[in-house]
Parts: C-alpha cells; structure tokens; sequence
C-alpha cells in the first residue's frame, strides 16, 4: 500500500507544470515574518548623498504581522497592515511605522485569534459562544476585511491605505495616524474597490469595484470629484460611470487594476474567474475567498472601452488569447489606435502560490515553487478606435511603425489581438517584470519612453530594472542577497528629460549582518546615488507613493 502511495505522489509531482528550472533560490522566510512597529522616528545611517531637492514623506505599506495568538495567517495578502514612512529633508532621513488600526487588527488583538477572515484564511468560529451559535455562524457570510495592506492613494487631496474591500481607511501621512474608515458602499453601489485608481492632472480619481445582486455580478467604473467641500468629506459625490455585466453572472472575473488613457477607461475581464457560490458558502465549507478562485484556460480575455465623458461602453469588442494582468505600465490614444501596456503572463494560477508557507520554503522545495509560477513580461496592445463599413476583415490593422502587434478584424464588432513584447532577449535570465512605475505625473495617458519595474528571479523581486522603449534596452540594479522593491519615480525640479529625478526603492534582506535601507538612483544613469540605513528589519511590502512637501 505504501508503494502504491508513494507511486501516485511521484506521478502527480511530475505532472505538475514546470516553467523554469531553476536551482538553489535562497530561502527568504524571513522577509516574510512578523515585526514591531517603530511608531517613533528614528534616524538612519546615510551612505553616499540624498540629493537635498527631495522633500517629503516616502510611503509605504504591506504585510506585518502573520500570527495572531497561536493562529497563523495562510497567505501573503492577510498580514496585518503595516505602514511604513521614510521621511526626506534635506538629504536626511528619518524612518517609523505603524500598524493599520483597523477593525480586523483591534478585534484580533482583543480576542488574541484571527476575527476576521482574509484573502486566503477563514476565522474559526469564536470558542467562547455555544455549540448553537457557532453553527449558525457558519451560514454567515463573511466580514469583509479592512485590512488596507496593499496601497497608499489618493482621492481628493488625501491619502488612504487601501485593499479590495470596500473599507479603506484615511491616513495622516506624517503621523501615520489611522485617521477614518470610509465604506464606499454608503456613497456608491459597489461591493468593493480596487487598490489602484487612476487620477487626472485636475485630481479626478476613477477606479474600477465589482457589484452582486440577484440579476448577476457587474464590474462598475466609479469616477470621484477632484476636491472636498468640507475638510470632512471623503468619498461624497463618487458616481459610478457604467456598469458591465460579467460574462458569467455567478463567476466574475477577478482583477487587481485596470488602464486608462487620456479619453477611455480600459477593463481587462481576464480568465481569473471567482466563483461566487464557493465565497458565499466559504463558512460552512471551511474555504477561503482565495479557494474560490480558478484559471479558465478556454477563456478568452477581453477589452472593454469606456468613454470618460459619456459613460458609454465600445461596441466593439477587443478579444485576445487567455493571460493574466495585475498591473499595467500605461495606455494612450495616438493616430487613432488605443496603445496599452501592460505587464502579463500566459497562466492564471500564480495569486493562489503566494501563500506564507510557499515563501518560507527553502532548497528544492522553494525551487519547485518558483519554477511552476509563469514568468511575467511587458507587453503592447494596439486597438484601433475607429471601426466602420470600410474596415477591412481578416488583416492587420495596425498601422503604428515599427509595431509587431497585431489587430484584426473578426466579425462586425469583434478584433482579436496579439502583444508586442516590450522588452528584448535579456530580460528573460532577469526573470520577468512586475511592480510596473512611470513618470505618472507627466507621462500616464501620453506617449512615454521609459519605465521602471523589479526584476523576478526569485519569489519576490531580486533587482531593480529601467526599460527603454526606443531600442527596447534596459538598465539594471543589483547586489546579491538584497529584495528591491517597487520603484518610485520622482522628477527633479524643473525636469526637462522624462527620466529626469530619481528612483526610490526600499530594498530588504533575509541576511542579519545587512540592514534595511532606501535606495536612491539616479533614475538616467541608473546608478546609486545615496541609501539610507534602518536599523530594524522591515517585511517585503507591496505598493507605495511618495508625498511632495517641496
């Protein structure tokens, strides 16, 4: 009997899909663990220079905290919210953080266990209530979390950490103080929002959040006012542009962000499905939301374009083969074709592998990890904008020069397209790229030329890269046993180039000999100017934004 078991595990492991092979990754468990907080400034070791021009708070938030009492959170994306600021003046630096106090962190410190289900772990019904009412509480739905680890945003002037709940919180940027939980589903019929709007010059913010109700599921474009009446207000006057119903009314698809261009809000309805019925009945199951989720490898995905003005979706149709997109770099409209860029890989399964167990793994373990996630590239999309009786079917469309991508013309509201890679052959033994940054201020809607992103030869990112679309070169930052993470771009004053300013990076390290620090590039040459030491150990974050006091 033994043998037999023995034999269907080798079958199933050497069934598994192998992307890479890649050998003796270094165990990162403890860029994945638990931290203090440090909610009093402290100063850090400064190497090489700041340059003095940079002035104001670098923001910061992720996981911090993986345990509650004797229970453990499952997944990367449950960690209570940490919130981390560097200040910057006058070429010094001072470093503190905070935790989130957030519903889902009060109630879990009270009750010393996890209170509230997250991403990927279900609360267990509490101890202390009787048999009968632990059952009930089974055919309960769950408690959204508000528990913003994901971003730092802006809506209207303020700063707000965020998740893909429908509960964001206001923070102080300098105190770091949580200052107001805001529910969006008291100013708009959304269930949730993503953690990556998109703001105009003028501060009008859109942002894209899922709907359910008995007639199906619907994605919903949400546009927010660019100022407060009222020192008070929050997300008053928020609207929801258009609302798109899911292919599928029980099994939406799933998405992190979404791209927009000077005149369209693009969605992209990628086969990442979630099955609804699976969330709803999670309790009694015993299934987190991240159970729910499932890769529809037979699923085209498509692009859906709203008009800003008019709240009206495309007829047409913009179909390509399955893939999966968390972050996009930019789009913009240019001799009447929609440009988009995005980062995306060809397989869906990768959210679902980043749980904490995954990423504490260490030698073949940790290998086999890695090498069943698809790598994720940089790639262009060319929609044209304008189909009528005259345009042809069945060729090319796209008339961009020097573009490889193509748009083609399948029935009267239907193209089916494929990317261009935006990179060249070098970037693959970099690994890929993700946490996608432009020069946003000046560049997001407009025709660019550079962008910023990690590279990924390991579970987390491992090296910094800069992308040139002109010529499709790249620059790299590296030092071994070091984890970047997502770059910051921020221009000089009274920058004339797109890359004029400087890259910021919090870069972390499992090794103790070697502290924490923010790193600061020259964001044309590539090269350090300066970093900043911290003497404590901070866990690998996600998303960040750097608030001007210039």
């Amino acid at each position: 009997m033994e043998t037999e078991v023995q034999e269907k595990k080798h079958s199933d492991h050497t069934k598994s899909k192998h992307f890479t092979d890649v050998h003796g990754l270094p165990c990162i468990e403890k860029i994945v663990r638990s931290v203090e907080e440090t909610p009093e400034p402290i100063e850090t070791n400064i190497i090489g220079r700041i340059p003095e021009w940079i002035n104001g708070n670098f923001l910061r938030n992720g996981p911090g905290k993986f345990e509650i009492g004797n229970h453990k959170f499952n997944h990367w994306f449950d960690g209570m919210a940490l919130l981390h600021q560097f200040k910057i003046v006058n070429g010094e630096v001072t470093y503190k953080s905070r935790f989130l106090s957030s519903s889902s962190y009060q109630a879990n410190n009270e009750t010393n266990r996890i209170a509230v289900s997250e991403f990927g772990t279900v609360t267990m019904p509490d101890p202390c209530k009787n048999f009968f009412q632990r059952f009930l509480s089974r055919f309960e739905l769950p408690k959204p979390t508000d528990n913003g680890n994901v971003s730092f945003v802006t809506y209207k002037g303020d700063y707000y950490v965020s998740t893909e709940t429908n509960f964001m919180h206001k923070v102080d940027p300098d105190t770091l103080n949580t200052v107001k939980k805001v529910d969006w589903s008291k100013f708009i019929a959304v269930n949730g929002a993503t953690a990556h709007p998109h703001t105009e010059p003028d501060g009008t913010t859109y942002n894209m959040g899922n709907s359910y109700s008995p007639k199906g599921s619907h994605y919903n474009i949400i546009r927010v006012p660019p100022t407060k009446k009222s020192d008070t207000e929050t997300l008053e006057g928020a609207t929801v542009l258009c609302s798109i119903p899911s292919k599928d009314k029980t099994k939406p698809s799933y998405y992190h962000s979404f791209a927009m261009s000077e005149n369209y809000v693009v969605f992209i309805e990628q086969p990442i499905k979630m099955d609804l019925m699976k969330i709803v009945t999670g309790k009694l199951t015993g299934s987190s939301i991240s159970d729910s989720f499932f890769w529809d490898p037979k699923a085209n995905t498509i692009f859906y374009l709203i008009n800003k003005k008019t709240g009206k979706e495309s007829s047409v149709k913009y179909l390509t083969a399955p893939l999966t997109t968390l972050h996009q770099i930019n789009a913009y409209e240019e001799d009447g074709f929609l440009i988009v860029d995005m980062c995306a890989s060809d397989d869906g399964n990768a959210i679902t592998n980043y749980n904490v167990q995954n990423l504490r793994k260490s030698g073949e373990a940790l290998d086999e990890v890695y090498n069943t996630l698809c790598r994720v590239f940089p790639r262009r999309f060319v929609l044209p904008l304008k189909l009528d009786k005259d345009t042809p079917y069945d060729q090319n469309l796209n008339t961009v020069p020097g573009s490889t991508a193509t748009c083609i013309r399948t029935s009267k509201n239907k193209v089916f397209c494929t990317h261009e890679d935006l990179h060249g052959e070098e970037l693959h033994q970099y690994g890929g790229l993700e946490f996608p940054q432009i020069n946003y201020g000046h560049y997001n809607t407009h025709p660019y030329r550079y962008f910023y992103g990690c590279g990924f030869r390991h579970l987390v990112g491992d090296t910094l890269l800069k992308m040139d679309l002109q010529g499709k070169h790249m620059k790299v930052w590296e030092e071994p046993g070091l984890y970047p993470s997502e770059p910051i771009f921020i221009p000089s004053p009274n920058a004339m180039a797109e890359d004029d300013g400087v890259i910021l990076s919090v870069v972390i390290t499992p090794n103790e000999d070697k502290s924490t620090f923010l790193l600061v590039l020259d964001a044309q040459t590539f090269k350090e100017l300066g970093r900043a030491e911290v003497p404590v150990n901070i866990p690998y974050g996600f998303h960040g934004a750097f608030n001007n006091k210039a």
